[in-house]
């Protein structure tokens, strides 16, 4: 088992085997400093030159470039005088386990690198610290609601990404070939999660890719991203699915706070914020009037009934002027602006809404329409025919009142640490003119 940087310290005075990159090579008169790295942080190896022992040890460093790999047997030592955690380690022995050539670019210094280059060579932008803790916080936010909603007794499934026909509006979809016919990438895992329902699961979730054939060139928008969606049975109303998504949220505010919040607000200046429920809320024809007294905007009007970037951006400064807020929930949407599948009550009024956060919508969830005849009349008045006709099945022999709603991980991750653009938050951004490494 590797020892990491992180539990050095747990060896003092004790022989050990540790394995990392040589992040630098400093070479003194009377001694060479080596400092090494892995994903944890970096250590100090220290080679007296003066002892004859280290000339084999001396001569492998003197002939090795930065970024190479290496494999040292040697003390864990404490030394108040090192910076890197008072501690270094005094080698026996270094196998060099790779070999680096020189770098296309500094990876430390990324100021003036275009963000092009960077992609070419994600797997070297990714050593920088910075790129390193975007993954760890990423990960720590989807454990921690993966964990909250195993401990709420959701169901983890796992849906297929090759369909038979264009799921949900049949439009931004990506057509494969499939042996001699075609076949789709899903554009969501929605239909599946109801199925789930209606098979007699009650509480479902899923992370995994999600793909739009968007030809969309935004800060916030990518080909393929990771979504985590959950569906729930046996609700009253949307409201229902409103609070789970808070509770949701702060389990995975939290667990970053706890675990990141001072690395971040150190590496991004962003200050962690573990909001409290009940989030604000606003009908969006109340949303415009305070527009338009507030700032003197007025939506657009193809976007009547909707949002867009700069309402986005303005329901922000909303919630923090008026709530305090950084998160606010927007419903009574237009039912035109909507998929066929959000419930409508008796008025003909949509049951579901939007959570903008920091400027940015993060969610569309929704009470789900279960009944078949209701559904199969809004997809009728969508223009929508063969492509859901499968999907309509599963609603004839019963299902449960439901609802849930789908969160892009990449882009959550993106408004939490205050980044300008998804391409720096994806472990691997895909879009309309990228599809490499």
């Amino acid at each position: 088992m590797k020892i990491n940087v992180n539990e050095l310290d747990k060896y003092i005075d004790q022989e050990i085997t540790f394995s990392g990159f040589v992040d630098a090579i400093r070479d003194k008169k009377w001694v060479m400093f080596v400092i090494l790295r892995d994903a944890t942080g970096k250590v100090q190896m220290t080679i007296e030159k003066s002892e004859e022992a280290n000339a084999p040890l001396l001569e492998i460093m003197s002939n090795l470039k930065v970024e190479s790999t290496i494999k040292v047997t040697g003390k864990v030592v404490a030394n108040e005088a090192v910076k890197l955690g008072g501690l270094e380690i005094i080698p026996s022995n270094i196998e060099v386990t790779s070999i680096a050539e020189d770098l296309p670019f500094d990876f430390n210094n990324l100021d003036g690198v275009n963000i092009d280059t960077r992609m070419d060579y994600k797997w070297i932008d990714m050593r920088n610290p910075r790129n390193t803790l975007i993954r760890q916080v990423e990960s720590c936010m989807t454990k921690a609601m993966r964990d909250y909603l195993y401990l709420n007794n959701f169901t983890e499934i796992h849906t297929p990404k090759l369909i038979g026909a264009a799921s949900e509006s049949g439009s931004e979809v990506f057509e494969v070939k499939y042996f001699d016919g075609s076949a789709y990438l899903a554009q969501s895992d929605q239909f599946y999660k109801q199925m789930a329902l209606a098979g007699g699961l009650d509480r479902v979730f899923e992370v995994g890719p999600v793909f739009r054939a968007e030809n969309s060139n935004t800060n916030r928008h990518a080909t393929e991203f990771t979504g985590f969606d959950l569906e729930f049975a046996y609700i009253d109303s949307y409201e229902d699915v409103m609070s789970l998504e808070e509770d949701l949220l702060i389990a995975g505010l939290t667990a970053v706070k706890e675990q990141y919040g001072d690395k971040i607000l150190e590496v991004f200046g962003k200050e962690v914020i573990v909001p409290t429920k009940p989030f604000p809320r606003m009908k969006l024809k109340d949303l415009y009037e305070e527009f338009h007294e507030r700032y003197g905007f007025d939506i657009p009007k193809e976007d009547i009934g909707d949002m867009n970037a700069e309402a986005e951006k303005l329901t922000y400064k909303l919630a923090q002027e008026k709530f305090n807020s950084e998160f606010m929930f927007i419903t009574d949407y237009a039912a035109t602006k909507r998929p066929f599948y959000h419930m409508r009550d008796e008025e003909g009024k949509l049951q579901g809404y939007d959570l903008i956060w920091r400027g940015t919508e993060i969610t569309s969830g929704a009470q789900r329409e279960h009944r078949y005849e209701e559904l199969s009349k809004n997809a009728k008045e969508k223009g929508l025919g063969k492509d859901v006709e499968f999907y309509l099945q599963f609603f004839k022999y019963g299902c449960p009142p439901h609802g849930g709603f789908g969160i892009g991980l990449d882009r959550l991750t993106m408004l939490l640490l205050g980044l300008s653009s998804i391409k720096e938050t994806q472990f691997l951004f895909r879009g309309p003119n990228r599809l490499n490494p």
